[in-house]
């Protein structure tokens, strides 16, 4: 991870089609997570703020199952992968929030991108295979229809976007970064 003073924000375009401003969007606000995150150690990625147990340690975990979630199990219509097949969430809903707290920087900046990293290429061939329109066939609702992959980039999008908030306030308070967006790449 480089410095968070390094990082450039990915510009959406402004008149592109709808899959490219759905994944453009999508990019900013991996880019604004990973600005927020960036070059922190272990006392960093384990601070709270006031009475929330929340850390940007258990953001990374979290976010890096969703993004396998969604990716892998949304789009896919596969079953949950590794780590996250072999936790019983029903029993621990909040194991990945939970466990971050032992795990390295390291592994945490390394499952978050790996995640991301497989997430951006399933997006990729799914919308290589048709529009936003295209149905999503791993989850249904009560009626037995599928999100479609619209559905899913907007839910990834503020899902990203809600915990950036948070992502803000504690890194604030950890070294003083603010802001919501990081740098803008040279033009």
């Amino acid at each position: 991870m480089t410095d968070a003073n390094e990082q450039s924000q990915p510009e959406p375009p402004i008149a592109g089609d709808e899959a490219a401003m759905l994944l453009g969007y999508l990019e900013r606000q991996r880019a604004t997570f990973a600005w927020k995150t960036a070059g922190l150690d272990e006392a960093g990625l384990r601070a709270t703020l006031g009475d929330s147990p929340m850390t940007l340690g258990g953001m990374l975990k979290h976010l890096a199952r969703f993004e396998d979630d969604m990716s892998a199990e949304w789009i896919g219509g596969r079953g949950q992968i590794p780590p996250w097949d072999a936790v019983d969430w029903d029993a621990d809903h909040a194991w990945d929030w939970r466990t971050a707290a032992g795990d390295s920087p390291e592994e945490l900046y390394t499952l978050w991108r790996g995640a991301v990293a497989r997430s951006r290429v399933l997006i990729a061939g799914a919308l290589a295979e048709g529009s936003p329109e295209r149905p999503a066939p791993g989850v249904t609702d009560e009626q037995g229809k599928s999100p479609n992959l619209r559905y899913v980039l907007l839910n990834m999008i503020e899902e990203y976007a809600r915990h950036n908030g948070h992502a803000d306030l504690i890194r604030e308070s950890i070294d003083g970064l603010v802001g919501h967006d990081p740098p803008r790449a040279p033009s």
